[in-house]
């Protein structure tokens, strides 16, 4: 009759197993573990975590942070394949790429404690409502929005993105009130845990292996970045930076309150943005579409740079500006949901039968124009070749002013916004 371990052997050579390896190495692991990874067919991992098991012989595959080769190691070898993994495999891991990939049948999973959760232990703070993420797959900006809201937070930070880059970031946005713990080596005898104010963490110098964690400080409100009361959508014109030869151009609040309520607009929408000028109207999607990607394409270099300059004030890191002329800029773009198109002539009509072919099914387009003859071009279109009812809106808009001690009223210019579904 085979032993408990010879028979759990015997079942784990039927499966690919992933064993979580901590700072220590093999003594931090169970006698069950490490008679898996010697009896491996094949031993897989970073260089650094194969280093920690020289007694084992076996054959071995050097993979780093390359998951699309690592899993189709593990596909061509198959059952009896041992994967060294960081930590708890499936915690921000390599597991969960590998079941998600591969199928969970295939695996066994040994996890090991998560330096996330030693990193909370360390500095004895439960870790049940924080934000945790990681700098190797989210981008900065999009971190610190999250981090700006929360509580408690802890982040695996990474080699182009270590603690110190953080903190100067989280500075920049004004972003103070959390105390920052860094804590290094966790689990192994050279572990340092640094707590410190986020201005002092920018000089520092930490070991690549760390966690950040941060607490914020009692009873602070959330520091926003700019004293503006900014919305969601219609923001007032001088939030956004213009050129002042083209000012007027820029799609006024009340055209882009409306054009944005018909464009159909969900959280994970994409989104393009055609002839995006400086942006008012890409930004303010991306406000709205806050999962999803806006894609704002502008030929004008002028206009393109005062694009950016607006989605760094709006902090709008969903929002990618293209450099280019279309159709030939959205090449590369992914089918949108939602298509925006502003201009004053012809090319409106041009742009919307090209991209049209582009849009997703159900899809939105909503152009802005400012003259009946070409409103009555492009409706024309959609109805002989696209076989769509478009609907149609003249907006014109009077503001109040006080002159000469009277209250007065000037009238805007009509804009004209058409909308096709494609059914």
């Amino acid at each position: 009759m085979l032993s408990l371990c010879a028979r759990n052997l015997e079942m784990q050579n039927n499966k690919i197993t992933i064993v979580g390896i901590g700072d220590d190495g093999a003594p931090g692991l169970t006698q069950h573990a490490n008679e898996i990874i010697r009896s491996a067919k094949l031993l897989v991992g970073s260089a650094s975590l194969l280093a920690r098991f020289p007694e084992y012989q076996g054959p071995q595959e050097i993979i780093g942070s390359d998951l699309d080769r690592l899993a189709n190691t593990i596909d061509r070898s198959g059952p009896g394949t041992v994967v060294l993994a960081s930590g708890d495999p499936l915690f921000y891991g390599t597991a969960r790429f590998l079941c998600d990939r591969l199928g969970k049948d295939r695996f066994d999973v040994l996890p090991h404690v998560s330096s996330m959760q030693l990193a909370f232990a360390r500095v004895k703070e439960s870790w049940d409502e924080a934000y945790l993420t990681n700098l190797a797959t989210q981008p900065i900006d999009r971190v610190i929005e999250r981090i700006r809201t929360a509580e408690k937070v802890g982040v695996f930070t990474s080699e182009d993105t270590p603690p110190q880059k953080l903190a100067k970031a989280l500075l920049a946005k004004g972003v103070t009130y959390f105390t920052a713990y860094v804590c290094e080596n966790l689990g192994s005898p050279d572990e340092r845990v640094t707590r410190s104010a986020i201005p002092d963490i920018v000089n520092q110098r930490f070991s690549p292996l760390n966690v950040m964690v941060l607490v914020r400080h009692p009873g602070v409100p959330d520091q926003h970045i700019s004293t503006h009361s900014r919305r969601l959508f219609g923001n007032p014109d001088e939030l956004f930076r213009q050129s002042k030869p083209k000012r007027g151009l820029l799609t006024p609040s009340e055209i882009r309150t409306v054009a944005l309520s018909e464009m159909n607009l969900k959280p994970t929408s994409i989104v393009w943005d055609i002839g995006a000028g400086s942006g008012s109207v890409a930004i303010e999607a991306a406000q709205i579409a806050r999962s999803g990607k806006v894609y704002a394409i502008e030929m004008d270099a002028e206009d393109f740079g005062l694009m950016t300059e607006n989605a760094k004030l709006f902090a709008v890191d969903n929002l990618v500006p293209v450099l280019g002329e279309a159709p030939t800029a959205w090449g590369t773009l992914p089918d949108p949901d939602s298509i925006f198109i502003g201009g004053t002539g012809r090319s409106v009509t041009e742009l919307a039968a090209s991209s049209w072919k582009r849009l997703q099914k159900n899809g939105c387009l909503v152009a802005n124009m400012m003259s009946m003859e070409y409103v009555v071009e492009l409706q024309q279109l959609m109805i002989a070749q696209w076989n769509v009812e478009p609907q149609l809106w003249m907006i014109q808009i009077s503001r109040g002013t006080y002159q000469l001690e009277k209250h007065r009223l000037e009238t805007s210019n009509p804009n004209f916004i058409v909308k096709a579904i494609k059914e």
